[in-house]
């Protein structure tokens, strides 16, 4: 008897050493065709509860390690495969929560007509859990043909929810295209900055892109070229918005203090003459942008240089009599 009860435990405690130490068990890497590769972990598979390291709790009955079948998800949507135990029932998670066993990630898209444009897997997750809305109808795992904008407003690709109903429509551009305020250097005019922020809350990105302005840099525009209707000039042309020649709309200008020996400090004030006066009326005619390296005397003004080109006593109060109007004396 007392053999009896001694070799069922000597039994017992070898099988579980050799379910401790005989038995090699690993995570499992499946390739699929459309869905990339899929990490099946025993290691956090095995200690669940209804498996409770029971190997047999799916072997053989759910997986036959003899044979090897392939099974789709609508195999396992019918309780075949792991779909007989991720069901949704009893605290396991369902099939359609894809991204728990698919490897997601960020997608950014090289789009020669408007730059990188990021797909955020992680944003239409939280919001729509069920991949099978976009996979396979309207995108293949892995790379797709490119769609047009055009395509797009017809329904196609992101263009399927995308339609101002169901989600923000696809001609709100910056809300999937990355814009950026762009800062134009101008070598006659100083710094200026195009806001796309400001541009975007008032006009569709359509009526500017490709039509007056490729994405990226552009050939620069002469502010002639903008009175004919060119770049900027196409929309501002004083109809509904400001005429470019309202320079000072766009390009900086500030009050401009110059130094002059023998007659105290001078202050050349753009805001007063811009009050009374086009930019151009001056620029580049009489005066270049910025500061010019030749001074000019009062003698040359009196003879219509610079100042005087307009402050001749006729168009506006004389540089020879009225001196202290503009120095500090």
């Amino acid at each position: 008897m007392r053999f009896r009860f001694t070799l069922p435990l000597v039994a017992c405690t070898l099988a579980v050493a050799g379910l401790a130490f005989g038995i090699s068990i690993k995570d499992v890497v499946f390739t699929t065709k459309d869905a990339g590769k899929i990490v099946f972990s025993h290691k956090v598979h095995i200690g669940k509860k209804g498996i409770e390291n029971n190997c047999k709790a799916c072997h053989p009955a759910i997986f036959d390690m003899k044979k090897k079948v392939t099974y789709t998800m609508a195999d396992m949507e019918k309780g075949k495969s792991c779909g007989a135990c991720h069901t949704g029932k009893d605290g396991v998670f369902p099939l359609k929560d894809c991204a728990r066993c698919h490897a997601v990630k960020e997608i950014t898209y090289k789009v020669k007509s408007a730059g990188p444009t990021p797909f955020s897997h992680k944003k239409h997750l939280a919001k729509y859990s069920d991949c099978g809305a976009c996979h396979p109808k309207l995108f293949k795992a892995g790379r797709n043909k490119p769609v047009t904008m055009a395509e797009m407003e017809k329904g196609k690709s992101c263009g399927a929810c995308h339609n101002g109903k169901s989600a923000f429509s696809v001609d709100e551009c910056a809300r999937c295209h990355l814009v950026k305020e762009v800062g134009l250097t101008s070598k006659e005019t100083g710094k200026i900055i195009f806001s796309h922020k400001l541009h975007a809350a008032k006009r569709k990105c359509g009526e500017c892109h490709n039509k007056l302005y490729e994405a990226g840099r552009n050939k620069p525009v002469g502010m002639a070229a903008m009175e004919k209707g060119k770049s900027c000039g196409a929309c501002h042309n004083g109809k509904g918005l400001f005429d470019v020649k309202q320079c000072a709309k766009c390009h900086p200008v500030k009050a401009v203090n110059f130094k002059v020996s023998g007659a105290g400090p001078v202050k050349f004030s753009h805001d007063v003459h811009l009050a009374m006066y086009s930019c151009n009326a001056c620029h580049t005619k009489i005066f270049k942008a910025g500061r010019s390296a030749r001074v000019v005397t009062m003698l040359e003004m009196e003879k219509g240089k610079s100042c005087g080109a307009c402050h001749d006593g006729t168009k506006a109060f004389s540089v020879r009599e009225d001196c202290v109007k503009c120095h500090d004396m």
